[in-house]
């Protein structure tokens, strides 16, 4: 049986880790609150923002924290490139068709990766892995430690960009009734564009506190995914909050976990909540009912 402390501390880590993990939900559940598609194309361009990430520190000898910002604003750009100039006009309108494209897009990016990269995994030198905080009898990540309130700082802006901006205020209209809001001379095609932007604006983020504690390997980025769709399922498809508590959750299941059953299984409970919450509140804890 182990001890109340060690409990404590992989209930706190597992809370830091979440953090990061609702980072990159937050992309995927605002691009589904707004355009109403699953971008299947989500973990290939978490898996190049992390590319990027450690090019620029192992090769430029850029500190990866002062890497995030000017990657936020390039994926931001490639997310509207690609919104507006590719996956927009190849879907002409049809959402069946975005998931078409959204899914070619990553078999493309992830093919591409693999025949610059290979399959070697790659981590960034140092020890900024093992650095740690005592906190009490704890010991805590500095990485996860730093990746947790740049994640609440994060969500913080998106939620006042929603909430207190013309921009945000665009975004929930297109999102509730999109020939109303074109009616209302919003530029649909313009605020798609922009929600799909930030959403990979959210992976740069996400990459640069990722890559201190974790490896990236060209498919790296689906296996984010999938426990990112779980907390996207969890909180409720398009909620930001519900993104944010289900990745909280979820961080702290798997930490748990790992600690209960080991590394290997660690990552068991989040599959047996996804189950779960499809079987009894298929609408998330803050999502609506259909």
């Amino acid at each position: 049986m182990y001890s109340p402390a060690i409990i404590a501390e992989a209930m706190v880590n597992g809370l830091l880790t979440g953090a990061v993990y609702a980072l990159v939900a937050l992309g995927l559940t605002l691009v589904y609150g707004v355009l109403h598609i699953i971008n299947f194309a989500h973990g290939a361009l978490l898996t190049c923002a992390m590319f990027a990430v450690w090019g620029l520190s192992e090769g430029l000898g850029v500190n990866v924290y002062f890497t995030i910002v000017p990657l936020a604003v390039v994926m931001f750009g490639v997310g509207y490139a690609l919104q507006y100039w590719l996956i927009g006009p190849a879907s002409r309108g049809e959402d069946s068709n975005t998931l078409l494209v959204t899914l070619g897009l990553s078999i493309a990016i992830e093919n591409a990766l693999l025949a610059v990269f290979h399959s070697d995994t790659r981590t960034l030198s140092g020890d900024a892995a093992f650095d740690v905080v005592e906190l009490g009898p704890m010991l805590l990540s500095r990485p996860r430690l730093i990746g947790f309130g740049v994640s609440l700082l994060v969500a913080l802006v998106l939620w006042l960009l929603l909430t207190r901006t013309d921009a945000g205020k665009a975004m929930r209209a297109v999102a509730k009734e999109p020939m109303g809001a074109r009616l209302a001379g919003i530029d649909v095609r313009h605020i798609f564009a922009l929600t799909f932007g930030i959403g990979c604006a959210c992976l740069a983020v996400a990459a640069g506190l990722l890559l201190p504690t974790f490896y990236v390997t060209p498919r790296v980025g689906n296996a984010f995914v999938l426990v990112a769709f779980t907390i996207v399922v969890l909180g409720g498809m398009g909620s930001v909050p519900g993104a944010l508590i289900g990745g909280l959750l979820i961080g702290m299941v798997e930490s748990l976990g790992g600690l209960l059953f080991g590394e290997s299984l660690g990552q068991g409970g989040i599959f047996v909540i996804f189950i779960l919450v499809l079987l009894l509140r298929p609408q998330g804890l803050f999502g609506a009912r259909a």
